[in-house]
C-alpha cells in the first residue's frame, strides 16, 4: 500500500509531465499497463518505451490530477486530464480514470479507462 507521501510525489511527477520518469521511479520492474480492455503491456522498460514514443509525437502536454484521489488499501483511482499539442498541429484533450494496484510503494498493475474518441486529434482552422 503506498503512503500518502508516495502518492503525492507520483502525482507531482506526472503533473510535471515527467511521464517516463514517473514510470521509472514508481512502477515495479514487472508492472503492467492496459488501455481500457486492450491486452496489457508488461515490464517497466516496455512501459517507458511506449510512453516516450507517444510523447515524441507531442509538441506540448499538460497533465493534471483532478482531486480527490481515491485509495483503499493497495488500490488507487486517479482522475487525470491531459491536453496534447501534437507536432502535426492538432490537439487532443483526454480525460481518464487510472485504476492502480500497488505492492508497497510501487505500482504493479494499471488500467486506464477513457473514451477512445478523445484521442482523435482536432485540427486547428489556421493549421
Amino acid at each position: 500500500m503506498p503512503s500518502a507521501e508516495t502518492l503525492r510525489r507520483f502525482i507531482e511527477r506526472v503533473e510535471q509531465n515527467a511521464h517516463a520518469e514517473a514510470i521509472e521511479e514508481f512502477y515495479a520492474s514487472h508492472a503492467s499497463m492496459r488501455e481500457n480492455q486492450a491486452p496489457p503491456r508488461v515490464g517497466r522498460d516496455t512501459l517507458i518505451a511506449a510512453e516516450r514514443k507517444t510523447l515524441a509525437r507531442a509538441r506540448a502536454v499538460r497533465s493534471r490530477c483532478v482531486k480527490p484521489v481515491f485509495q483503499n488499501g493497495d488500490r488507487v483511482v486517479i482522475h487525470w486530464t491531459f491536453d496534447f499539442q501534437w507536432l502535426d498541429g492538432g490537439s487532443s484533450h483526454l480525460e481518464e480514470l487510472a485504476y492502480q494496484r500497488w505492492e508497497g510503494e510501487r505500482i504493479v498493475e494499471e488500467t486506464f479507462f477513457y473514451d477512445p474518441a478523445q484521442g482523435i486529434a482536432r485540427r486547428h482552422p489556421d493549421a
